[in-house]
Parts: C-alpha cells; structure tokens; sequence
C-alpha cells in the first residue's frame, strides 16, 4: 500500500528507512530487495549475506577483512536465486549437454538406423533392423532417457541446441549446476514418460525437446518471480504450441509433459522457502519422477 509523503522516521543505523520507495537490492544477489546494510561499507545485504557484528550486520568481506562474531552459514558463498552455487562458468553445463547431443548424433550418422531403432523412445513394436520385438514395454525402460539425446536430422538438432542455449544458457545461471541438472532430466523424463502413455506403441519418438519445453516453463516461472515483462515469454510459448499442434510428426506429449514438469519443478526451485529450500526443491523432483513411473508401470501393463 502507498504511503502518504513525509519525513521518514529513523531506524537502527543499519536499516533503510521505511517509504523511501524501492529497496535497494542485496550487492551479492541482485535479485533480492533487502532494507539491511552493513554498518562498516553501507553496501545492501540480503539474510543469507548477514553477519552478526557487535553492532548491526556486516556483509562477508568485511567480516574476513576485520572482526565479526561469526560467519552466516552460507555467506561465505555467493547463492543463486534458487540456492545454487555461483561458478564461475555459469554455462558449463549446457555446454555439457550440448556436446553430448552432439556427439550422439556423429554416432547416429555413424552407425545407422541400427543404433537409433536401440535408443530411441518406443513403447512396444517389431523392429526388423534388430530381430524381434522391442521397445520399453519389454523392460527397455533406458529408452525413456536415452531418447531425450537423439535427433532425426540436421534441423531437429540445430533448433533444438540453439534452444537449449539460448534458454539453458541463463536459466542453469539461475538456478545453480544441480538443480538446472534436475530440471532437466526431470522434465525430459516427464515427456517421455507422457509420450510413453498417450502415442501408438509402435510409433517410435526421439528429441531434446521434452526437457528444452521444461527449461521453457521454468524460465516462465523465473520471469515471473522476478517481476520481468512476461508478454514476450508468453507470446513465445503460444508460437511453440501452434508449431507443436500443427506441424506433422513432432510428439505433442513430450512437449507438454516437459512444459508441465518444468512449471511444476521450476515454481518448487525459485519459491521454496529458505529454511526448507532443499527439501521442497528436491522433493518436489522426486514427486514428478514418481508421476513417471506411475504412467510408465501403467502403460505397460496396457501394453503387456
């Protein structure tokens, strides 16, 4: 609520003072509003930065350059929004997972349709490159992850990597190595999983783009909590869905299990509260795996 303008009372000399609009934000996490500075340099500090001093708080690098009475338990390490650690290349693993797709696309041009017909995701056919029937409703549950790494074609990987560094790139900045990495094979395995119970048993599947749509609902959700103009997220999203609906053989399921396990995963890794933080984050991860294994077991006893 808007406050009537005045002079604003005084408060500990620590403190911003009430109404004097917009809170400066934490020098350490940009993307927090905090009202405490330190009482030695005067920078803004978040919660998790303060120290206790024998007068106010201090931030970490003046309690390591003088006196404090003790370290905040994770002020000596500067945290994501999420809680992540901050590294100093915040892109390593998209770079990562890029390299692997790649590389496994130079082995699908290598060896054939024979490796593809292996990995790919298939819910239970006759496969005559390899002899007999196939697919995870034989056991071949792998194929729920290895299919998140293969690609039709040059177009397929080409958008599919530019998408995933253009989107990967900021959000595992974000979020921190770990939980970027949970994110994305939770929401991958949330498309195939969805593609596993709802496509024909025959028809094989295979793309990043289950786990590329789940950096894209968590990049949603981050806009979101961080209060950015949500209109060019929104109007990307809906140009996805239309290509996703009207465009021929792309597996609309992988698309919207990915989009729904990153919403559900991504709102759990920017809004969980600090105290509970990786309880919530991690839990929440394990709750959409078990959704994956629920539709898996089901779809297999259909199968079989």
């Amino acid at each position: 609520m808007d406050q009537a303008p005045g002079s604003p009372p005084q408060g500990p000399p620590n403190q911003e003072p009430h109404g004097s609009g917009e809170l400066p934000v934490c020098y350490r996490h940009p993307d927090r509003e905090t009202g405490i500075r330190c009482t030695r340099c005067e920078r803004p500090i978040c919660p998790e930065c303060m120290v206790n001093a024998s007068v106010g708080f201090q931030c970490p690098e003046c309690v390591r350059s003088s006196s404090g009475t003790g370290h905040a338990p994770a002020a000596s390490t500067p945290r994501t929004l999420a809680g992540g650690t901050v590294t100093a290349d915040p892109r390593l693993l998209t770079k990562v997972l890029i390299g692997v797709n790649l590389a496994l696309f130079l082995v699908q041009l290598s060896v054939g349709d024979r490796f593809t017909d292996r990995f790919d995701l298939l819910g239970r056919a006759y496969v005559p490159l390899l002899g007999g029937i196939e697919g995870i409703a034989e056991g071949q549950w792998y194929r729920l992850l290895t299919s998140m790494f293969l690609h039709v074609n040059y177009i397929h990987i080409l958008f599919n990597m530019l998408s995933l560094w253009w989107i990967g790139g900021p959000l595992e900045a974000a979020l921190g190595r770990a939980r970027y990495l949970a994110l994305y094979f939770v929401s991958g395995l949330a498309g195939s999983a969805l593609t596993y119970l709802l496509a024909d048993a025959n028809q094989p599947s295979l793309g990043a783009s289950g786990a590329i749509f789940g950096l894209f609902g968590a990049t949603a959700v981050l806009m979101r909590r961080l209060r950015y103009d949500m209109r060019p997220v929104i109007a990307l999203l809906v140009i996805n869905l239309i290509f996703t609906f009207g465009w021929g053989n792309i597996a609309w399921q992988a698309h919207i299990g990915g989009l729904v396990g990153g919403v559900v995963v991504g709102y759990a890794m920017v809004h969980a509260p600090r105290e509970r933080r990786v309880l919530v984050q991690y839990g929440v991860c394990a709750v959409v795996l078990a959704a994956v294994v629920l539709m898996t077991v089901l779809r297999t006893a259909q199968l079989t």
